[in-house]
């Protein structure tokens, strides 16, 4: 975990100096910290991009992310989490979302987010000189503790903290149905875009909402901006930032860009409206997601500073099958919010010029969580041994830089996935073979070849198998579609020797390092009568803190 990170600094040391001996220009470039410029999409499908057998063939040519895979490394084992506010949390912190209390989806209004004792990618490349920037979609929650500006960014830029469909509560167009105390709650704790500086206030530059307008700014004061144009505003903060960086080639920054597209309710900016080959709203919308990661490149190309940036692009969950056609498409089983690969395996790419071979492909078991260790490390910055109120803490973290050097592989062997509640893993992967415990979201069907995965996500129960679970070979089946585990042809019952071991070595950091208090929750069953008479806990627990009933936002 956290100690890997030795072992990738030594590597990168290493590559130093082999480059030290190049060229004058290589050699003064190889001395100084990399930038580091992390683009995140939303909801974008394993499937969906040209690197992945998606792009043109699939009617949404990708050519800007094309040239990312041809310039750098394409991932195919790489995981996130399986829904928005996991999946971010995870590549923010390095630890595992039940660590953090970050699980599930909270809905606005609800306060809360991110606990202030948390280390971020951007408070723990601070340590090591980086001037940290943040724009677009943030979804860690809304309390002011937990804003980008609290959270180690010396500057946000138009952070919106909500998933995008829920701009559109408010609006009597979208849901005319709607109670109107309720849409008049919504239109008064719903915030728009944020700036500000660390340690100075937060300005809100305008409300969003589902409509095409573009109205930042009305009669001198705050306007409204539509979605299909809220990822204009977040390329021209990110265009913006490099301009002001290259007057600055002695201080290394880091910029964590992120896109609105292509979440759901997905509206494209008018200059991409049947821009793709098959017209649809989610092709041409990846189509405008294509182009504005181009731009962003491009001024990166401009002010020569690519030549000693680490790029890296991936996006926060897999594909929400659950609201086809509106959706990316996975060629795995499952969806989002399911522990299934469809809803956590994602595309990554990450370009370093000399340093990151081109038109690499790595199929090592990497994701969202190495991060923080990956970069901590290309920045010489040891990770802390406590969080920010001097408390011992543990990353789930692996180095992922002798990898990127070509130097060596991935130190890590296993995966875990989650759901909201688990503490325990829903599944869990040890090298090829994949143990699944819950099969929420596969409707009880069967596994086997003539199933079919009904895509249920949220909406499925959690349904946990009963002694032994499914197991899978991920190199041979990675549709998941043929339990190995008791079939009399390939029996594999001595896999969870591995697997089980690896769970239980994960369970006992939660008694070393206690998980925080959820920061909102998902529904998790009923409370009954008997319970109710017949534990004091349970009482004492209605008293103090009632019910909570989540509202269903998606996300």
């Amino acid at each position: 975990m956290n100690r890997k990170i030795i072992h990738g600094m030594g590597a990168l040391a290493a590559s130093a100096v082999l480059w030290c001996t190049a060229s004058p220009l290589q050699a003064q470039e190889a001395q100084k910290k990399p930038n580091i410029l992390f683009i995140v999409s939303d909801d974008t499908g394993y499937g969906d991009l040209g690197p992945y057998g998606g792009g043109e063939g699939r009617g949404m040519p990708t050519p800007n992310i094309d040239k990312l895979a041809e310039d750098g490394m394409t991932f195919f084992s790489f995981y996130a989490q399986p829904s928005c506010t996991p999946g971010r949390a995870a590549m923010q912190t390095g630890r595992i979302p039940n660590r953090s209390g970050m699980t599930t989806v909270a809905f606005q209004g609800q306060g809360g987010g991110l606990p202030a004792a948390e280390w971020t990618l951007a408070s723990v490349l601070k340590r090591g000189g980086y001037h940290t920037y943040f724009t677009g979609k943030w979804h860690l929650g809304e309390a002011d503790y937990a804003l980008p500006n609290a959270q180690g960014y010396d500057e946000m830029k138009y952070a919106g903290l909500y998933h995008l469909n829920a701009y559109t509560y408010a609006d009597p167009t979208w849901f005319p149905d709607m109670d109107p105390k309720l849409r008049e709650m919504f239109q008064k704790v719903t915030k728009g875009a944020l700036s500000g500086n660390a340690g100075g206030p937060v300005r809100e530059d305008f409300k969003i909402n589902g409509q095409y307008v573009d109205t930042p700014v009305i009669d001198g004061k705050e306007g409204v901006v539509g979605i299909p144009f809220f990822d204009g505003y977040v390329e021209k903060a990110a265009e913006e930032f490099l301009d002001e960086a290259a007057k600055k080639p002695d201080e290394p920054f880091f910029i964590n860009v992120n896109f609105m597209k292509v979440h759901q309710p997905n509206m494209p900016a008018p200059e991409f409206e049947h821009k793709s080959l098959s017209k649809s709203k989610y092709a041409d919308s990846i189509v405008e997601l294509d182009t504005r990661i181009g731009r962003i490149m491009d001024k990166l190309r401009e002010t020569g500073m690519d030549r000693n940036t680490l790029v890296f692009y991936t996006t926060d969950n897999g594909a929400w099958q659950d609201v086809y056609p509106d959706a990316g498409y996975t060629p795995f089983r499952g969806t989002k919010g399911t522990v299934r690969e469809g809803g956590n395996r994602v595309p990554a790419i990450a370009v370093w010029p000399g340093k990151i071979k081109p038109n690499s492909k790595n199929h090592d078991i990497v994701g969202g969580l190495d991060l923080m260790a990956t970069f901590a490390s290309v920045g010489g910055v040891p990770l802390p041994d406590k969080d920010r109120e001097d408390k011992p803490i543990i990353f789930d973290s692996y180095d992922m830089s002798p990898i990127l050097l070509g130097t060596g592989k991935s130190e890590r062997k296993e995966w875990f996935y989650f759901t909201e509640n688990e503490l325990s893993p829903g599944a869990a992967r040890v090298g090829n073979y994949k143990a699944v415990f819950n099969l929420r979201g596969s409707d009880g069907q069967e596994t086997g070849g003539l199933a079919v995965d009904s895509n249920l996500g949220w909406k499925g129960a959690e349904s946990y198998v009963a002694t032994v679970p499914q197991v899978f070979d991920l190199w041979q089946d990675p549709q998941e579609r043929y339990d190995i585990f008791m079939n009399n042809y390939t029996e594999r019952t001595w896999t969870m020797v591995t697997i089980s071991e690896a769970i239980k070595k994960l369970m006992k950091t939660y008694v070393e390092y206690p998980p925080r208090k959820l920061q909102s929750e998902s529904y998790s069953g009923p409370i009954t009568l008997t319970n109710y008479e017949r534990f004091q806990w349970v009482r004492e627990q209605l008293a103090k803190e009632g019910v909570s009933v989540s509202m269903p936002t998606g996300n």
